[in-house]
């Protein structure tokens, strides 16, 4: 049964005060806008996430990618990851759902597609660059304690995330790796030291780089080789 309509006597009003300023009413209604919008962001979370684990896994990753009609292995979603600041690869959990898309203002799946172009610009200025170039380093340490990754996997991150800025240097680079034999793994500071080198060195001539500068050694090693490969 419904309950009555009627107020009870003593019950406090729900109308704003006739004393209210404009600015008290906007705040309340500032505050009620933000409130529903959180409850639309928690609403899209659980649409995706796992039943029992409570967090959006990769199936879940990659049903919203469907959604939005973008590949799961795009750019694009790592970014997002680096905007929530995901911790955790293939994984999303509440509280960063909600950091990303409320710095993001979308609610929907629509606005979040929409939000991704916006999104890849912020992340290509130079600043905010350099810090996701070194988040998608720290993304893939999937393991405790892990300090480097594969070759195998960095080759496709560097094609995936310097790619389309540097897709010589990443080409050569990456051909460099596959087919030596002194470098099973990457480092954090071997990764950054790359990213400075496309940055800063004369490519493919190699006019100013200099090797008694605090290069790490497998880019003095890459450098040999090109020489070598050009002569």
């Amino acid at each position: 049964m419904r309950r009555s309509a009627s107020r009870k006597t003593g019950q406090p009003n729900s109308t704003p005060s006739l004393n209210s300023s404009p600015a008290d009413l906007f705040r309340s209604a500032s505050s009620k806008a933000t409130t529903k919008e959180l409850e639309r962001i928690d609403a899209l979370y659980y649409s995706y996430a796992n039943g029992s684990s409570a967090m959006i896994d990769p199936e879940g990753i990659e049903a919203l990618c469907s959604d939005m009609e973008v590949d799961h292995t795009d750019v694009r979603i790592l970014m997002l990851a680096w905007k929530m600041k995901a911790e955790k690869q293939g994984y999303f959990s509440l509280e960063e759902w909600r950091r990303g898309l409320k710095a993001l203002r979308a609610d929907t799946v629509n606005k979040l597609k929409k939000a991704l172009p916006e999104l890849e610009k912020e992340v290509k200025r130079p600043t905010n660059f350099v810090d996701f170039y070194s988040y998608a380093f720290r993304y893939c340490l999937t393991e405790e304690k892990q300090k480097s990754i594969d070759i195998e996997s960095i080759c496709e991150l560097l094609d995936l995330v310097l790619g389309s800025q540097f897709r010589e240097q990443v080409d050569f680079f990456v051909e460099y790796l596959k087919t030596q034999n002194d470098y099973k793994v990457i480092n954090n500071d071997q990764w950054m030291g790359f990213y400075r080198f496309c940055n800063e060195i004369s490519f493919p001539d190699f006019s100013n780089y200099d090797p008694e500068l605090a290069w790490p050694l497998i880019l003095d090693n890459f450098v040999e080789w090109m020489l070598a490969k050009q002569s």
